[in-house]
């Protein structure tokens, strides 16, 4: 019976997987031939390009690590190959969570309603800083996946020039995942979600008000406006509630509470992997572009399964 749940949670994470990498490459693709044809792109396409390249790589690398790991366990749990692999995951996901930051502050500044003058100036600058933010969050991200390999670093020496002992490398291994990199993920991956969580709640806030003016000045439930309204605020909790498991999955996910022995890693890396694997469909059908090309792609496919 366990056996069978095990299958059921490992098939289930790879159509999840295989949605995802779907998903976010024909984001980087639709936008990656558009930046091709124009030599430019819109600030908002800037991030979700950038955002659908992270997500990929991060779903790809985090996909096959699993799959690998369930099946060399014992020769890959303390091997380099798994020190590696970390490496690349601690980058792409910094840069993923820095990513989505800069897209809900775009969409407030965008679409939010509020006269403040900081606002305001944050409103005319804002997109003409993209690029130079998606560039510092490559940066940033560079910095914090040296900083883990720094920490890390006497395991990388017992593997490249056999200096210290296996059971050295394994204590020391064991000290700095359980005490030290928890707080310091914790930390280091606060900082974006806290600004996703002040633009995101800022906008909804905005949008909830401006939906209850609309009703109140008797526009009904019916009237396109108001239905506008009132699926961006459901498209923008969903995209909070999404990022919110991702970020508390994460940080649980990095105290090693849950190992590849344990009965729910296969649900657990489920729930780690939703928000890059479900979000790039809800970016696609809320943006015109995508949406549109989307469903051609849908018309073709239904033309060739007819004929």
């Amino acid at each position: 019976m366990q056996a069978a749940l095990t299958a059921f949670f490992m098939l289930l994470f790879s159509l999840l997987s295989l949605l995802g990498i779907a998903a976010n490459g024909f984001i980087v693709l639709v936008l990656g031939r558009e930046w091709l044809r124009y030599g430019r792109l819109l600030p908002l396409d800037m991030i979700l390009i950038s955002l659908g390249a992270s997500r990929f790589c991060l779903q790809l690398v985090g996909t096959v690590h699993n799959f690998y790991y369930s099946a060399q366990k014992v020769e890959y749990s303390g091997g380099l190959g798994r020190q590696f692999f970390h490496l690349h995951w601690h980058f792409l996901n910094s840069a993923t969570f820095w990513f989505c930051s800069w897209l809900s502050v775009l969409f407030c500044v965008k679409i939010a309603n509020i006269t403040h003058p900081t606002f305001l100036w944050l409103k005319w600058r804002f997109p003409g800083w993209v690029p130079w933010l998606l560039l510092g969050s490559v940066l940033i991200s560079f910095i914090i996946t040296l900083l883990f390999f720094w920490v890390n670093y006497p395991a990388y020496q017992e593997f490249l020039i056999r200096k210290f002992s296996v059971n050295m490398t394994y204590k020391w291994n064991t000290r700095i995942e359980t005490y030290y990199f928890p707080s310091l993920k914790l930390v280091i991956w606060s900082i974006p979600f806290s600004v996703f969580l002040v633009s995101i709640m800022l906008l909804i806030n905005s949008l909830r008000r401006h939906t209850q003016r609309m009703q109140h000045n008797g526009h009904s439930l019916q009237d396109p406006s108001t239905q506008a309204h009132t699926r961006a605020l459901k498209s923008l909790i969903s995209f909070l509630i999404l990022y919110a498991l991702s970020f508390l999955s994460l940080i649980i996910d990095a105290t090693k509470f849950i190992s590849m022995q344990n009965d729910f890693y296969w649900p657990w890396q489920i729930a780690v992997y939703l928000c890059i694997s479900v979000h790039p469909f809800i970016l696609i059908f809320s943006n015109l572009k995508l949406r549109s090309v989307f469903s051609q792609l849908l018309l073709l496919a239904r033309g060739f399964w007819v004929a």
